[in-house]
């Protein structure tokens, strides 16, 4: 009789289980902790194989770093959807943010946790990621400051409804504090058990959406003077 042959995993296939394997072991046990032999077993492959197909520790957890961060960008962008206010967009965008990060835990702690706190280049990639969501995030507020009116007013950017309008270093100001607010929201949510993602981006929007309503109108705060 005949050997009998068996089909091989296509290498796609067979990567992605060794990267869903590698993002649950790094985003749960850290970087220096986790072991090659670990993601091996939890991928159903030989160590050896790994290194075949992602060449070193490294090479793996930037791949996992590059995967989760493009999975996470790509998330946000599908989520604001034009055609909206540009309240309803961030709202969108928000929504589409917390529930991506909700739903892949593991992939979130490499983001926000793993990959800063173990070298420049992994950093690096992380910080690319990033400058996407708040130039994402400046257009939305540069459009509700050239729109004029309260960003979350109803009335659908009705010209007769008109602001200030703000500086272009103050949007990039804003945008920066509104993405760094949504990391720490994010890690927190993730960690308080019973919140939501429409939860959780209903606090952020609430807390600075509602403030830019504020100095879209004029109504800015001024700090004391100096004693």
């Amino acid at each position: 009789m005949g050997s009998v042959k068996t089909k091989r995993m296509p290498r796609a296939v067979r990567e992605r289980q060794m990267l869903d394997a590698a993002v649950q072991t790094f985003g749960r046990r850290g970087y220096m902790a986790a072991s090659m032999d670990e993601i091996a077993e939890l991928a159903g492959v030989s160590k050896p194989l790994v290194y075949l197909y992602l060449n070193s520790k490294d090479e793996l957890f930037t791949a996992c770093i590059r995967r989760e961060a493009a999975a996470l960008t790509e998330a946000v962008r599908a989520g604001v959807r034009p055609g909206f206010s540009a309240d309803r967009q961030l709202w969108e965008g928000l929504c589409a943010f917390f529930t991506h990060t909700a739903q892949n835990p593991d992939g979130w702690s490499i983001l926000h946790l793993r990959a800063r706190t173990h070298g420049e280049s992994f950093a690096a990639e992380v910080t690319a990621m990033r400058e996407d969501i708040v130039a994402l995030v400046t257009q939305l507020i540069a459009a509700a400051a050239r729109d004029g009116g309260s960003p979350c007013s109803n009335d659908g950017g009705n010209p007769g409804h008109r602001g200030s309008g703000l500086p272009e270093r103050e949007i990039a100001g804003l945008a920066e504090a509104l993405v760094g607010a949504a990391e720490s929201l994010a890690a927190w949510a993730n960690a308080t058990p019973g919140v939501s993602a429409r939860q959780a981006a209903a606090t952020l929007m609430n807390f600075a959406w509602a403030g830019l309503g504020n100095l879209m109108e004029g109504r800015s705060w001024s700090p004391p003077e100096p004693d």
